[in-house]
């Protein structure tokens, strides 16, 4: 069981541009020729930030081409790091929770039966889960995009001991993964 941070990212660092938009990524699909079904496949909690909850919502809203509403895509338990009233999504196991990730994160390892946890994000919640010493490892899969500003992959310095690597993968010719052990 390992805490990681699988996200992607412009090639300079952004994971959604200065109006919260992932239309740069959905250029190429979304997670099609990627390893996200793998990934999600060893996941047994989610963790995310309330900036990322809301665009959840939002994309949930939105019809596909058919004129279906997307369903909610997690099977796990999602909790959401907040400090606001959201609202929920029926049928779908959703904790709000706010405060020290800690005792949180211990709830989420036993729901997660020996699974992964997935801190989704955003970068500040993972940066919370970094500076309690509770993030095993980073992957971020990069696109052949460079964004003007938006939101950071990480707003946090980790410097020394540097992340080990741990692999690289391409996909289709697009993207890079690259996956990185937190070292202590």
């Amino acid at each position: 069981m390992k805490t990681q941070y699988y996200t992607a990212s412009s090639l300079n660092g952004f994971l959604a541009d200065e109006h919260n938009s992932l239309d740069w990524l959905f250029q190429f699909g979304e997670g099609e020729g990627t390893d996200l079904e793998e990934f999600m496949g060893a996941v047994g909690a989610i963790a995310m930030g309330s900036t990322t909850y809301e665009w959840m919502l939002d994309y949930l809203a939105n019809p596909s081409p058919s004129g279906a509403l997307p369903a909610w895509p997690y099977e796990q338990p999602v909790w959401v790091f907040t400090t606001r009233a959201l609202r929920a999504v029926p049928g779908a196991d959703i904790r709000f929770v706010k405060g020290d990730v800690r005792p949180i994160h211990t709830d989420m390892v036993a729901a997660a039966g020996g699974k992964n946890v997935w801190v989704v994000g955003g970068g500040e919640l993972v940066g919370q889960f970094h500076d309690h010493g509770l993030l095993e490892e980073i992957i971020v899969t990069f696109a052949p995009v460079v964004l003007a500003g938006g939101a950071p992959l990480l707003p946090r310095r980790i410097v020394t001991p540097p992340l080990k690597l741990l692999s690289t993968k391409t996909f289709g010719g697009i993207f890079v993964s690259v996956k990185y052990e937190v070292q202590r």
